[in-house]
């Protein structure tokens, strides 16, 4: 794999070259060269599209600002695999603490979540915790292959200070294992098993993928659970509502905690079917039948129209309407955790 070399938030990092992935599979979402969403689905205007990204205003957001400090995680968080934490950290980075291992979900601490240095969106607010306050991470659980999703650097710095396995869609290891990641690709509702009485389910998403210009939908994109005796962790990666959010229930039951995106929802006609917004949420919390929800997917980096107090409000709106209450489905600041 070629690669070139920049500079991102003082540290240098690798920029991967995308190499197109020899898949093989059967699944009914692959046509033998591209997936798919097996969902019927309308397709976006492509000329709104273009339209909407060469003329919409994406400074909006206030460029600085600064997070409440917490407490940092423990580097051993318990020895009893029903103990659970979660920190959220920002965007679709979360923490999850199950007993004695550390997960992390899209990690991505880069100032742009963009192929280019100096343009893309940008970070509005630090990540709640600095990549050297981690603690030992296990095991990465990597939704899709966008660049809000799937940071490089970020992969690299930890494959570089605690060697963690990287969980992900067929596809996406093309381009990481070059960096020395240890990368384990699934189908929806295949499984690894991270330990003994822990497993990793890949599921299904309604989204869709691509680095680059030539390898849209090459690469899976999905959802993950993390498995146990005591319940399941649930991570929506990026998604538009679907019928899969029951059809998990239907396979795992409830999840013990189910992260679910609230942001990037607007102009509504472009977004509906790729990106949730609190509402469709809401309905997936309870198609879950979620025991707690917690929010992600906002709050970082301005990727659409909505407002950066948007999808708080817009969520308390949405629990009240379908009669939910509020602390079945939270929020946390950048750098909080909460025990489930």
């Amino acid at each position: 794999m070629s690669q070139k070399q920049f500079s991102l938030a003082t540290k240098t990092v690798t920029k991967d070259v995308l190499v197109k992935p020899n898949i093989v599979s059967n699944a009914p979402h692959f046509n033998g060269q591209r997936f798919f969403n097996p969902w019927e689905r309308e397709e976006r205007n492509q000329a709104a599209l273009l339209k909407w990204i060469l003329s919409r205003d994406n400074r909006t957001w206030p460029e600085n600002l600064s997070n409440q400090h917490f407490a940092k995680p423990t580097a051993h968080f318990s020895d009893d695999l029903a103990d659970w934490k979660m920190w959220f950290v920002g965007h679709a980075t979360v923490l999850l603490q199950i007993g004695c291992y550390n997960l992390l979900t899209d990690p991505v601490w880069a100032e742009r979540c963009s192929p280019f240095k100096y343009a893309g969106p940008k970070r509005v607010r630090p990540a709640g915790i600095a990549l050297e306050d981690l603690p030992p991470i296990d095991a990465i659980l990597l939704s899709h292959n966008h660049y809000d999703h799937l940071d490089t650097a970020s992969l690299l710095w930890l494959q570089q200070h605690h060697q963690p396995v990287v969980i992900t869609g067929l596809g996406n290891g093309a381009h990481l294992r070059d960096y020395g990641l240890e990368v384990i690709e699934l189908d929806w509702w295949q499984s690894y098993s991270l330990a003994e009485g822990i497993g990793i389910h890949y599921l299904p998403a309604k989204h869709f993928s691509g680095r680059g210009m030539r390898d849209r939908n090459v690469a899976l994109w999905g959802s993950l659970s993390v498995v146990t005796e005591f319940g399941h962790a649930y991570f929506a990666g990026d998604t538009g509502y679907a019928p899969h959010f029951s059809d998990i229930y239907q396979r795992l039951g409830a999840p013990r905690v189910a992260l679910l995106p609230i942001g990037a929802y607007l102009p509504r006609e472009l977004m509906r079917q790729v990106h949730m917004n609190p509402a469709d949420a809401v309905q997936a919390h309870l198609d879950l039948k979620a025991r707690l929800s917690l929010g992600i997917h906002f709050n970082t980096f301005q990727l659409t129209d909505e407002s950066i107090d948007a999808p708080l409000a817009d969520l308390k709106q949405s629990l009240w309407q379908q009669q939910v209450p509020e602390q079945d489905f939270i929020v946390l600041l950048e750098g909080e955790g909460r025990e489930i």
